[in-house]
């Protein structure tokens, strides 16, 4: 469009330059506001403040024409799937096979748990077995179902009790308690299976409580039928060739799995589990630092005939793979995550594997492992630093703070 078509016919537009006619533009002004109706010159009358909050508490005039077709969801429970998926290049170099990794850390709550708690909770529901108001939910965590659960909880208004081993993140446990959840601590010696007890005991005691057992509930596998699954499908335009998922509860990798197996009976699923707890390999029970995997003992909703084989990867290994996705990626995220991709590197440097396609999940952002080992020799630096070290800023109102300086 040329300047003439925006300014009028008496526009010329010379070496870059715009030249206009005033007359052409502000006449047209000048006779809308003559044919303007009259300005009403009725006095001034406030509003009671009983007016004005009668007001207040009608409810929300129905959506205009203008925002129809806007994407502004209802609820931010809407948000939940639909993660994006994207290459590895930098840790993968020299591998035969590509790597996509599906990226949980980006649902609203960063973590692919974010799918189960609203699952859950909704068939629940569906079913008439919980009722907002009424029902308090009790449910055994290690922290991200937990998160999931809670900013769903809060969302529909549901009462929510949470058990935790005491091993877990900082982090997690102030994400449940702003979220409005009651946090219960377990000894963590006992792990999941301390947690899952103390859960029992609480619900037992509560009037109107009801467990959604995310170690049980097929709603946990459903949704991951329903969603994750297709949605790898979809995004690899049916190219993937191995499904890779590290196994907590076991819902990601049954649900997904089986879903991709019955679109393709050859594609290889591999499960995830700690060498310090090798349960699904037959192993005894341990402890070790991939919070979030590797519950100690074999959930129900996990289906064993899903997957191909089950790789261990230590705890020291998953946590270096989760820092050098952060510095050579930019993928920031947490342990488990860091277990998943060193996994799926092991599958893409076999021979069988040149020019295969690999998708592995990425479960749980980075940011809620600040307090834990992932990043403890960064967190001691930082402690470290001191004034003479760093720069001081000030920020548009004038508060002063430090960073610290650029290396060359």
């Amino acid at each position: 469009m040329t300047a003439s078509h925006v300014l009028g016919p008496q526009a010329v537009c010379s070496r870059g330059h715009v030249q206009v006619n005033l007359r052409t533009v502000v006449s047209p002004l000048r006779q809308h506001r003559r044919k303007q109706a009259p300005v009403s010159r009725a006095p001034f009358v406030r509003k009671s403040d009983a007016q004005v909050n009668a007001v207040a508490m009608e409810a929300p005039p129905a959506r205009s024409p203008a925002t129809e077709g806007a994407k502004i969801a209802n609820s931010v429970t809407d948000l939940i799937g639909n993660t994006p998926m994207v290459f590895l290049n930098s840790v993968s170099k020299g591998a035969g096979a590509r790597i996509a990794c599906k990226l949980e850390i980006q649902e609203p709550c960063r973590s692919v748990k974010d799918r189960i708690g609203k699952n859950m909770i909704e068939d629940a529901e569906k079913k008439g077995l919980i009722k907002p108001g009424v029902t308090t939910l009790v449910e055994p965590t290690s922290g991200n179902t937990g998160i999931g659960l809670a900013f769903v909880a809060a969302a529909k208004g549901y009462k929510l009790i949470l058990t935790m081993p005491a091993s877990m993140s900082l982090e997690r446990r102030v994400l449940l308690q702003a979220f409005g959840a009651e946090l219960v601590l377990t000894d963590p010696a006992k792990a999941m299976r301390g947690a899952v007890g103390k859960a029992q005991e609480i619900a037992a005691k509560t009037d109107n409580a009801y467990i959604l057992q995310q170690f049980e509930n097929p709603a946990n596998a459903d949704i991951h039928r329903q969603t994750t699954g297709p949605e790898i499908w979809r995004d690899t335009a049916g190219q993937v060739d191995v499904f890779m998922s590290a196994i907590g509860t076991g819902g990601t990798i049954t649900g997904a799995g089986e879903y991709l197996k019955s679109q393709n009976p050859d594609i290889r699923v591999i499960g995830i589990e700690p060498t310090e707890s090798p349960v699904l390999s037959g192993g005894a029970p341990g402890p070790h630092k991939i919070q979030g995997i590797g519950a100690g003992f074999i959930p129900g909703v996990l289906n064993t005939k899903v997957y191909n084989e089950v790789l261990q990867v230590s705890s020291e290994d998953s946590i270096e793979m989760a820092k050098r996705l952060a510095k050579e990626e930019g993928i920031f995220c947490g342990i488990s995550s860091g277990a998943a991709v060193v996994a799926a590197l092991r599958v893409a440097t076999r021979p069988e594997m040149a020019g295969k396609l690999i998708v592995v999940i990425l479960c749980s952002f980075g940011e809620r492992y600040l307090s834990s080992v992932l990043f403890t020799s960064i967190r001691e630096e930082c402690e470290k630093m001191g004034v003479d070290e760093r720069i001081m800023l000030s920020d548009q109102t004038g508060k002063e703070f430090f960073v610290p300086p650029l290396k060359s």
